[in-house]
């Protein structure tokens, strides 16, 4: 039985987790065991439900208590399920991007590299990847197009932020993922992997290089949306790779460069 209750109080501690705390807030980085995120939409929150993730709350319009999130509501049994008029919720910070429906949930602990890795064939690294849009995105590509999995460096924006979750249209719950210790690319290659980085550089190959396509392991390197990679991390690399452009155009954003990057590269065996 659903726990339902209409909001008559903007200022009650059980809204702090929409309206009022930030995702940083939400990770939680001195107690890890107790971070939270923000699944929005129902789409994303039946992903996560999938995955495993435990809800804690969710906050909805009326209309979708008996519309689009009605079968949720059945598989959350008791939790809370605070709800409005939409014209009430938008007085709530942030309620006007969503799709009606928000849901607070329980983080799980991240497994490490070598975990993440271990029979994989094709991996994504996105290395201080800041914008959650692209973060997003790129998870987007990597599930859809045959990657195995990926791994995020400090300084990435994290898969679980609610604008990341929201353009995955929660794929971040439907591929491997986790962040590493540091940008050093030795435990990848230990692991046998080859290495490509995506770079704009006069000595590349080129994305359809049979040496790509026939490596039985590689990670795909990517970088932030300004700067790219860094040298040194493109001098560690053992490829270094460019997707052939026309009309004078010298760069994609990166969330397109994974997709072209990912149809091209990623497993054969998973469909692409």
């Amino acid at each position: 039985m659903n726990r339902i209750i209409e909001i008559t109080d903007f200022f009650a501690p059980e809204l702090d987790v929409y309206a009022r705390l930030s995702e940083v807030q939400l990770l939680n980085r001195e107690f890890p065991e107790k971070g939270l995120f923000i699944a929005e939409s129902p789409k994303v929150i039946e992903r996560a439900l999938d995955a495993g993730y435990e809800p804690v709350s969710c906050l909805m319009e009326k209309k979708h208590i008996e519309g689009e999130g009605k079968r949720i509501l059945e598989r959350i049994g008791d939790v809370p399920v605070f709800c409005a008029e939409f014209d009430v919720l938008t007085q709530l910070t942030g309620f006007k991007l969503t799709r009606g429906m928000l849901c607070a949930m329980k983080r799980k602990p991240l497994p490490d590299v070598r975990e993440i890795c271990e029979n994989k064939k094709r991996i994504v690294i996105l290395d201080k990847v800041m914008n959650p849009t692209n973060v997003g995105a790129v998870i987007r590509s990597a599930a859809a197009l045959g990657m195995d999995a990926v791994i995020l460096t400090p300084g990435c924006s994290d898969p679980l932020y609610r604008r990341a979750a929201r353009v995955s249209m929660g794929t971040v719950f439907q591929i491997d993922w986790t962040f590493s210790a540091d940008d050093n690319l030795d435990e990848i290659k230990s692991l046998g992997f080859k290495t490509a980085a995506m770079a704009l550089k006069d000595d590349s190959v080129s994305v359809n290089d049979p040496r790509l396509t026939e490596a039985d392991k590689l990670a795909v390197v990517m970088g932030t949306e300004g700067d790219g990679l860094s040298a040194q991390t493109i001098s560690a690399c053992d490829f270094t790779v460019k997707i052939p452009m026309y009309h004078g155009v010298d760069s994609l954003n990166v969330a397109a460069a994974s997709a072209v990057a990912f149809y091209q590269l990623g497993n054969k065996q998973n469909g692409v």
